[in-house]
C-alpha cells in the first residue's frame, strides 16, 4: 500500500476542527482519516485502523473498490454535471432500471434518484401525500429518518432536533415494537398482535385511517439502536396498510445493499412496500440515494413537485452502477450473512461473560449490543459505551454507538472485511469490556 503523505497530524487536525467547524456537527470518536482501503482507514499519523463503522453504513463493498474508483474517474473526465432536468442522459435510466430489477415493487416499478437518505425521505412523503390525497403520516418511537425538516419531524430522538421547531404538521408517532424492553415474557407473535391491535385503536383515538397517507418504518432501526421489527408485526402492518389504502414506506437507507444478507431488509419478511427509500451503500460513498415505488404511485405526482438540480448526478450514477455490479460479482449478500453470523456469535459470547450487555440483536451483519446497568433495560449505561468507544480508538479500532441513550455498540463494518481483521476487532471490543471492569 502507498502511504499518502500529510503535513497535518491527528491532534492538529482535530484542533483545527474545533476552530473552524461548528461544534454541533457530531463526532463519534477522536479519529482522523487521510486514506482508506477495504476495511482499513489510515489516520493522519500513518496508523492503520480497523473500520467497524463503514462511514455509518456507507461502504458495504469496502473503501475505494477499484471498479468504482475507475468508474468515477472515467465519468468525471466525460461529464460531471448537466442536470437531469436540463438534458437527459442514459446513466440515470441505467441505474433506475437496475434498481427496479433488483428491488421490484409489484408489476411495474419506477425510481427517483436523490442526493441522500434524508432527501429520499422528504420525497417519499411528498409522493405518498399526492398519491393518496391524504395528509397524515405515522412514524415510530426511536426512528431516525434524517435532519431535513420533514425527516427531522419523523425522527424520534429529541437530541437531533433541539431548537429546530416548529416541525411539520400531521405527523403522528406510535411505539416501535421493542421486544427487548416490552416483551414481558410474550412470544414474538403474541407481542406483535398486541402492537397491531394498538395501531387499530390508534385510528380511533388519534387520527382516522382514512386520513393517513403513509406509515413509515425502518425494518431494522439504525440510529435508534438496531431494533428489529418482528416478522409478524411487519407482515401485519402490510395487511393493515392495504386494508385502509395507506401506503407502506420502508426506510432502507442503513439496512440496504447486503447489510442484512439481502438487497433489502424487507426481503426477510416476504412483503413488498409501496415505496422504499435508499442511500448510503448505494454509491460507495458518493452522495446518491433513491426513492423506489410502484409505478402508479410514483406517477401520481404533479409536474415539478419532485426533482432538483443535482439528483442523479452523472458521476454518482456511474459510481452506483459500478458499486452494484461489484456487489453482485462478490456476492455481497453472502458476505453479509457470513459477517453477521461471526459477529452475532461473538456478541453472544460477550453477553454470557459480561453482565453489562443487556441485549444482542440485529439482522444479518447489522448487529449490535446494548450496554445497561444491573441487567435492567431501563438503565442505559451511556458512560460505559463512551469509554468503550475511546478504548477501541486507542487500540486502532473504529466503532460507533447508536440508541436514543447512546448506549448501543453497533457494527457496520465493510462486508468485505477479512476474517482475521473482523476477529481482531471483536477481540479488541471484548478486551475493552474486560479492562473497563464489566
Amino acid at each position: 500500500m502507498t502511504m499518502i503523505a500529510t503535513k497535518k497530524h491527528s491532534d492538529e487536525i482535530l484542533e483545527r476542527r474545533k476552530q473552524f467547524v461548528p461544534n454541533a456537527i457530531g463526532i463519534f470518536n477522536p479519529s482522523t482519516a487521510v486514506s482508506a482501503y477495504d476495511s482499513i482507514i489510515v489516520d493522519a499519523d500513518g496508523n492503520e485502523m480497523i473500520d467497524f463503522a463503514g462511514g455509518i453504513g456507507v461502504v458495504n463493498a469496502g473503501h475505494c473498490p477499484q471498479p468504482v474508483v475507475d468508474a468515477i474517474t472515467n465519468q468525471a473526465a466525460a461529464m460531471i454535471h448537466c442536470s437531469f432536468n436540463v438534458a437527459t442522459y442514459d446513466l440515470y435510466m441505467q441505474l433506475a432500471e437496475k434498481l427496479s430489477t433488483l428491488l421490484p415493487h409489484g408489476e411495474h416499478t419506477k425510481v427517483m434518484l436523490t442526493n441522500s437518505g434524508a432527501e429520499s425521505i422528504e420525497n417519499a412523503i411528498k409522493i405518498a401525500r399526492q398519491a393518496t390525497g391524504r395528509q397524515a403520516v405515522i412514524c415510530y418511537s426511536s426512528a431516525f429518518h434524517g435532519r431535513t425538516m420533514m425527516a427531522m419531524t419523523l425522527t424520534s430522538k429529541v437530541g437531533y432536533k433541539l431548537g429546530c421547531g416548529p416541525f411539520a404538521p400531521e405527523v403522528y408517532r406510535i411505539p416501535f415494537p421493542d421486544y427487548y424492553r416490552y416483551g414481558n415474557g410474550l412470544n414474538l407473535d403474541e407481542f406483535s398482535d398486541i402492537h397491531l391491535r394498538e395501531l387499530e385503536d390508534f385510528f380511533h383515538t388519534h387520527v382516522p385511517a382514512e386520513q393517513v397517507a403513509a406509515i413509515i418504518i425502518e425494518p431494522v432501526q439504525g440510529e435508534g439502536g438496531f431494533n428489529v421489527a418482528p416478522k409478524k408485526y411487519l407482515q401485519g402492518l402490510r395487511n393493515i396498510c392495504t386494508k385502509y389504502g395507506i401506503l407502506l414506506i420502508l426506510d432502507e437507507v442503513q439496512s440496504g445493499f447486503g447489510r442484512t444478507g439481502r438487497w433489502a431488509a424487507y426481503q426477510h419478511y416476504n412483503i413488498v412496500p409501496d415505496i422504499s427509500t435508499w442511500a448510503k451503500s448505494m454509491g460507495s460513498g458518493m452522495p446518491i440515494g433513491a426513492v423506489i415505488g410502484k409505478a402508479h404511485i410514483m406517477d401520481a405526482c404533479k409536474p415539478s413537485t419532485i426533482g432538483g438540480t443535482y439528483p442523479g448526478n452523472p458521476v454518482c450514477c456511474a459510481a452506483s452502477l459500478a458499486t452494484l455490479k461489484y456487489m453482485e460479482d462478490i456476492n455481497i449478500n453472502a458476505l453479509g450473512e457470513k459477517v453477521g453470523a461471526m459477529v452475532r456469535d461473538r456478541f453472544n459470547e460477550m453477553k454470557n461473560k459480561f453482565s453489562c450487555i443487556g441485549d444482542v440483536r440485529g439482522l444479518g451483519a447489522m448487529m449490535a449490543f446494548e450496554l445497561v446497568k444491573n441487567k435492567d433495560p431501563f438503565q442505559p449505561d451511556t458512560e460505559l459505551c463512551k469509554k468503550l468507544i475511546s478504548y477501541c480508538a486507542e487500540n486502532r479500532l473504529i466503532v460507533i454507538n447508536a440508541g436514543v441513550n447512546g448506549n448501543v455498540i453497533r457494527i457496520l463494518s465493510p462486508l468485505v472485511i477479512e476474517e482475521k481483521l473482523l476477529t481482531k476487532g471483536l477481540d479488541i471490543i471484548a478486551k475493552g469490556l474486560e479492562v473497563l471492569g464489566n
